[in-house]
């Protein structure tokens, strides 16, 4: 289906594609197996350009926005998820920035990171504190002109290779969420540490952490916006953000399907391809409608946020909620046409299950997006009346 491109955005989206395949598809099975942070890979990203897309021009960047990064995550996590999430969770952690940096902090952080020399990471979950995001213990104690922080941050996307993390900690803990503040803090910061590094079922090669923070000083010109903000900064850069989740399940889901549809021309039974079957041309049929149904809905929500938008919370959890369930029925549907193969770590397939899993929870699971759907719609209604 043509989505109407522009001429840059069509470069970006083939950029994106030709690393995939060129780079990625050789070691996603070998980085998924052994944990592998594709390092490697980052730097070939950066060379060509790729972590500029969502960046403002005067920060270095080529002035794009969600979309553009969504068409990036979509592509490279057609080969790989795990490898994919290095280039997606420092957009998560470079947003808040972009929303809610001062020019000074924007000026200090933004180009560095427009031109993948760091990468950046968000720092909201605690063992405590999951979809309860309000429930988080970690503090940020103001002392003269500096904080200190003291806490643990639980399964941090780009934990312990990222060097810039937006960290939501309690400057007022008798406030609630309301005394949540997002303050930047830079890796190698005396006080600043990390935990283990997660053993997980799926994006094996992407890297995910706990940020220990004991008595660890940051200069109160870290903190984004103003103090009591946190608990906004969060909520805003995740509905941003939401897109890119349903681009990196797209991509997966899409990856899955070009495998599935290649093996049923393929793989021969009773003396004909399987994709000769009805029953398995249907479920091709029915996992392409949605594959492309959720790239429409994921394209038009990072749309709506790069105009600017209001009230896209709503329509960004749907992006979300779709896309990751789809990838979850389309990669689950893969493994099936391709038998007893798809069960085997040879073939990609259930590589793409197991990534595929990890966008029905992470960023919000999905009960809690359809219960912010919900709410958007009741909201709406009232308004109506």
């Amino acid at each position: 289906m043509n989505y109407f491109l522009t001429e840059e955005q069509q470069m970006i989206k083939d950029m994106a594609r030709q690393i995939a395949r060129e780079k990625i598809r050789p070691v996603a099975a070998e980085y998924d197996e052994k944990g592998i942070f594709p390092t490697d890979i980052v730097k070939i990203m950066a060379e060509s350009d790729l972590f500029r897309v969502f960046i403002p021009e005067e920060y270095d960047g080529f002035g794009g926005g969600m979309f553009e990064m969504a068409l990036v995550v979509e592509e490279l996590s057609r080969e790989c998820g795990g490898i994919s999430l290095a280039y997606a969770a420092s957009g998560l952690g470079t947003i808040p920035i972009i929303l809610f940096g001062s020019d000074e902090q924007k000026k200090k952080y933004l180009p560095r990171l427009a031109a993948g020399e760091t990468l950046a990471a968000f720092a909201l979950t605690e063992a405590g504190a999951g979809s309860d995001a309000a429930a988080i213990k970690t503090t940020a104690a103001a002392d003269g002109d500096e904080y200190v922080l003291d806490g643990t941050k639980q399964w941090i996307t780009n934990g312990g290779e990222a060097e810039i993390y937006t960290v939501i900690a309690l400057t007022d803990p008798n406030r609630g969420a309301r005394g949540s503040s997002a303050i930047l803090v830079e890796k190698g910061t005396a006080g600043f540490d990390f935990g283990k590094k997660e053993d997980k079922m799926g994006i094996r090669a992407s890297a995910t952490r706990e940020l220990v923070f004991d008595r660890c000083r940051v200069p109160k010109t870290n903190l984004l916006g103003r103090e009591g903000m946190g608990f906004l900064v969060a909520m805003k850069t995740l509905d941003q953000s939401r897109p890119g989740v349903a681009a990196q399940a797209l991509g997966i889901a899409q990856g899955a399907l070009d495998a599935a549809v290649a093996y049923s021309r393929e793989r021969v039974q009773f003396g004909k391809p399987i994709s000769a079957f009805q029953g398995v041309q249907f479920m091709l049929a029915d996992m392409a409608t949605q594959v492309e149904a959720s790239r429409a809905l994921t394209y038009q929500v990072a749309k709506n946020i790069d105009a600017e938008e209001k009230g896209v919370s709503g329509i960004s959890a749907m992006a979300k909620v779709m896309a990751s369930d789809t990838a979850m029925k389309v990669t689950t549907d893969a493994v099936q046409i391709l038998g007893g193969y798809g069960y085997m770590k040879e073939y990609p397939v259930e590589k793409r299950m197991r990534d595929a899993k990890i966008t029905q929870i992470y960023e919000g699971t999905n009960q809690i997006q359809r219960e912010v759907i919900a709410l958007h719609l009741i909201k709406e209604s009232v308004r109506g009346r």
